[in-house]
C-alpha cells in the first residue's frame, strides 16, 4: 500500500543517517586509537559493529523453491524464478536461496575467483575445490545477517588423478557449512519439493522422466508455498556442459512453455 512504501522509504533514510552517522564518529578516532580497536577483528565482528538496531517498518516477506539431483544422465538444477539458477562457467551452475542481494555478490565473487584459479593454474577449479574455497570465503560471516545458500550442480573432467569425474551436488550455506549428495532442495518450499522427489526419484531416469520431474517438483511446491511462485527454470548439467531447458509458466493442472 502507499502508507507501507511511505514508511518503508522512511525506514531507508533513518538508516542511511545511522550509517552517515556511525562513519564520522569513526572519523574522529586517531589512527593510532583507530589500529588499536580494529586490531583483530573479524568480519562478523566488523558487521556486528556497524549493524543497525532499528527494525523495518513491517515484515518483508521472501521465499523459494530451489532443487537439484542427480541421476544417470547427469544432473538437473530447477528453481522457481523468484530464486535464480546462475551459470558460473561451462559445466558448473549454481541454484540461490536466501538474500537475494547477499546471493548476487557471493556468485559474482566466486566466479571471479574461480577464473583467477584458471588463468593463474591453466587448468579449471574442481566443483568440490570450488565448494571448499566458497564455504571457506562464508566461515567468517557466520553469525551475522549475511545470508546465503547455493547449491552447486555441476559436472567434473576429473584433469588431476585425485579428482572424480562425473557429475556433482554440493550444498553450501552462509555459516560455512559444506554438504554433499545426490538431492538437495532448499528454499521455503523444499519440504513440498522432497515430497515429490522421495516418492519419484530414481537413479535410472530417462532424461526428459527426469526433467519432468523437476519440474513436478517445483510446480508442486509453488502450488503449496505462498512464498514460491512466478515459473519454472531449468538446467541440465552433463560432460559436455550445461543446457538451459525452455522456461515453464506454473498454471494449476497444466504446464505452459515460454520461451
Amino acid at each position: 500500500s502507499e502508507s507501507e512504501r511511505i514508511n518503508y522509504i522512511q525506514y531507508i533514510h533513518r538508516c542511511q543517517m545511522i550509517l552517515d552517522q556511525k562513519i564520522l564518529d569513526s572519523n574522529k578516532i586517531s589512527k593510532g586509537e583507530k589500529r588499536n580497536q580494529t586490531a583483530g577483528h573479524t568480519a562478523s565482528e566488523f558487521l556486528r559493529s556497524v549493524s543497525i538496531s532499528e527494525s523495518a517498518p513491517f515484515p518483508l516477506s521472501h521465499g523459494t523453491t530451489t532443487l537439484g539431483f542427480v541421476f544417470q544422465g547427469g544432473v538437473i538444477a530447477a528453481a522457481d524464478t523468484r530464486a535464480s539458477i546462475t551459470p558460473i562457467h561451462s559445466h558448473l551452475v549454481v541454484t540461490s536461496s536466501g538474500s537475494g542481494a547477499d546471493c548476487m555478490l557471493w556468485e559474482r565473487i566466486l566466479a571471479r575467483e574461480i577464473r583467477l584459479y584458471q588463468l593463474r593454474h591453466r587448468r579449471r577449479l574442481s566443483i568440490c575445490g570450488t565448494a571448499k574455497l566458497l564455504s571457506f570465503m562464508l566461515h567468517p560471516f557466520k553469525g551475522t545477517e549475511v545470508c546465503v545458500a547455493l547449491t552447486l550442480c555441476g559436472w567434473d573432467k576429473g584433469v588431476t588423478a585425485s579428482t572424480n569425474s562425473g557429475p556433482k551436488l554440493i550444498y553450501v550455506c552462509s555459516d560455512g557449512a559444506r554438504l554433499q549428495g545426490d538431492v538437495f532442495s532448499v528454499g521455503s518450499g523444499s519440504p513440498y519439493a522432497y515430497g515429490v522427489l522421495d516418492r519419484e526419484l530414481r537413479w535410472c531416469l530417462s532424461k526428459e522422466e527426469a526433467i519432468s520431474l523437476a519440474r513436478e517438483a517445483v510446480f508442486r511446491a509453488t502450488h503449496r508455498d505462498a512464498y514460491s511462485g512466478n515459473n519454472v527454470d531449468l538446467f541440465h548439467i552433463t560432460a559436455q556442459g550445461w543446457s538451459r531447458r525452455k522456461i515453464m509458466k506454473c498454471i494449476y493442472g497444466l504446464f505452459e512453455f515460454m520461451i
